[in-house]
């Protein structure tokens, strides 16, 4: 219990710039919505590299190695606030697309999970992004993986 506070405290490796940052955050994210239901299995992998690999224009491995430090970014934080407030600073656009990649690998399972929706919910308002919006991205998803 102690080790996980001790390790928020401790000083952490500093971002070479926003972008980074952004970047970090997006795929911690991701990562958030994958775990949250307890399967984290290659599929919900494989969906998020393919999404960093579109959104930040890296190939394969970069994609690999960015979900790694996301994987334990999100695995010794206290809350995803540490990553919305960095996605908040994104465009309109950017965040309806974030949503829509996490409404993927919420879907990706085929089980409907009331974490994974309550998560999403918490991204949404903490980032400003409305209902119709994730409504629209969760349809838009769903259409795809049918």
């Amino acid at each position: 219990m102690f080790d996980k506070l001790f390790q928020r405290f401790q000083a952490e490796e500093p971002e070479a710039n926003a972008e980074t940052q952004l970047e970090l955050a997006f795929a911690a994210l991701l990562v958030e919505a994958a775990r949250i239901d307890e399967n984290y299995d290659e599929s919900e992998v494989a969906i998020i590299d393919r999404a960093l690999m579109k959104r930040f224009s890296l190939d394969g491995a970069e994609a690999a190695a960015l979900r790694a430090r996301a994987e334990a970014a999100q695995a010794n934080a206290t809350d995803i606030q540490r990553f919305t407030k960095i996605a908040k600073a994104m465009s309109r656009e950017e965040k309806v697309e974030l949503i829509e990649e996490l409404w993927e690998i919420v879907l990706s399972d085929g089980a409907r999970d009331p974490y994974e929706e309550t998560l999403l919910r918490q991204i949404c308002g903490l980032i400003y992004v409305d209902d119709q919006d994730s409504g629209a991205a969760r349809a838009r998803v769903a259409a795809r993986l049918k």
